[in-house]
């Protein structure tokens, strides 16, 4: 976003950029002073996130969510006062599309604050579903218009999010989600403490956790619905990680690691994406 205006803006757009940092090549195609908008919601996207699985505090994350509920309700009418709010509603789509598409985000967010460890693969995905789902609602009708399909946008965002979530199992062991399911830590004989430490088990469940995440990707890439470019890239970036993951002999140490470097690969990607999008856009 080096042609991008700096100032307030630019510090939400640097976190989700440390988040997600193959997104620096896809802002070569998406010009900062025209779509303004589609970046500032990737930001508002990463803000949400934060608060709704980086605050350990519930209570805390609830008053931050709260805040973000009473930012996008009034938004319509006063422009808002955050500087993602206000990039945002001064664009004609943010006045187009539905105040319970703005809200059941922050909504979701809070009410999976207190979510304990999921029963099993299946049950994570339910249990994501609500945000991600919306998340991705809220940014196919940005992207593509309100009668755009988000169920194909919905699923790749659970799964990235599950698979990101693994990055962290070390930290999470004292959290009352962990990134494992309970009927994968019971197969392996996992216990929290466990989880901290290096170990075959450890190793062989989070193993058994990629190939169903490789499982459910193969299943949503044939989802109806068109992805963003954001979106597209974050589902690639993370698809080729859970791979390789997959394959290397420490599982966790190659997921905290990431792909080394943008490469060929990852432009060529976004340029298709973004010639999708801008053929969508008509």
């Amino acid at each position: 976003m080096s042609d991008a205006p700096h100032g307030p803006l630019q510090s939400y757009v640097d976190k989700w950029l440390a988040v997600q940092p193959q997104q620096r090549v896809a802002l070569v195609f998406v010009d900062p002073h025209r779509h303004a908008g589609h970046i500032a919601l990737a930001a508002l996207e990463q803000e949400l996130l934060a608060a709704a699985y980086g605050i350990r505090e519930p209570q805390v994350a609830a008053v931050k969510l709260n805040w973000w509920a009473e930012e996008l309700a009034g938004a319509a009418q006063g422009g808002g006062r955050h500087p993602l709010t206000q990039v945002l509603f001064d664009d004609a789509r943010a006045r187009k599309l539905p105040a319970e598409l703005w809200l059941a985000p922050v909504r979701a967010a809070i009410a999976q604050l207190e979510a304990g460890t999921a029963a099993d693969f299946g049950a994570q995905l339910v249990t994501a579903e609500p945000l991600h789902g919306a998340l991705a609602a809220l940014e196919t009708a940005w992207w593509f218009g309100i009668d755009a399909d988000p169920r194909r946008a919905g699923r790749v965002a659970v799964l990235a999010h599950l698979c990101h979530a693994l990055r962290r199992l070390q930290d999470d062991t004292e959290c009352d989600r962990l990134p494992l399911p309970m009927a994968r830590l019971a197969r392996f004989g996992l216990s929290r403490a466990d989880l901290r430490s290096p170990g075959a088990a450890r190793d062989q469940a989070l193993r058994a956790q990629l190939g169903d995440l490789a499982e459910a990707w193969r299943e949503a890439m044939a989802l109806a619905g068109p992805l963003g470019m954001f979106r597209t890239l974050e589902a690639r970036e993370s698809m080729r990680l859970a791979k390789a993951a997959a394959r290397a002999g420490d599982p966790l140490a190659t997921l905290q690691r990431g792909l080394p470097g943008n490469g060929f690969g990852l432009t060529l990607a976004a340029w298709r994406a973004a010639r999708r999008w801008r053929l969508a856009e008509g």
